[in-house]
């Protein structure tokens, strides 16, 4: 049962907030078009914590004041826009920036990674040829 009616959602900075349960980590890919970046006010969100294994889960089950099936809500937010002036904030400090570039260019969110270092390296390596106007090794390209 929750302490709180709105669970705090936060990038991981607990402040004294953190009484029952908290989302404690929140990456920024509503920016890269995901699905956070579709939630709209009034939208209604299920947490869902299964302390004995430890993992959990958020997902959209409503909208506009009533309930929907999982097959209508994933629709749903195929069908949505970002929100409305989602931008990143002017101001947004240099390792979070970073840290988007390393999870975006990791394959995103939901490759089920947060780095993956193979791909970065590979990524950085043909972006270091191309500013060279190198030409491709072919390294991984087909027949």
């Amino acid at each position: 049962m929750l302490t709180r009616p709105t669970p705090p959602p936060t990038a991981g900075r607990f402040s004294g907030i953190s009484t029952g349960a908290c989302v404690g980590h929140i990456g920024p890919e509503a920016l890269d078009g995901g699905p956070i970046g579709r939630v709209r006010d009034g939208d209604l969100i299920e947490i869902v914590i299964d302390r004995t294994r430890l993992v959990g889960s958020v997902n959209l089950v409503g909208a506009e004041g009533r309930r929907l099936d999982p097959e209508e809500c994933s629709a749903l937010l195929q069908q949505r826009g970002p929100r409305p002036g989602l931008a990143p904030h002017a101001a947004l400090p240099p390792d979070t920036r970073l840290w988007a570039a390393l999870q975006r260019g990791s394959g995103g969110t939901w490759v089920g990674c947060i780095y993956d270092v193979d791909r970065i390296v590979e990524a950085l390596e043909a972006g270091l040829k191309g500013s060279r106007g190198e030409p491709d090794s072919g390294a991984g390209a087909g027949p």
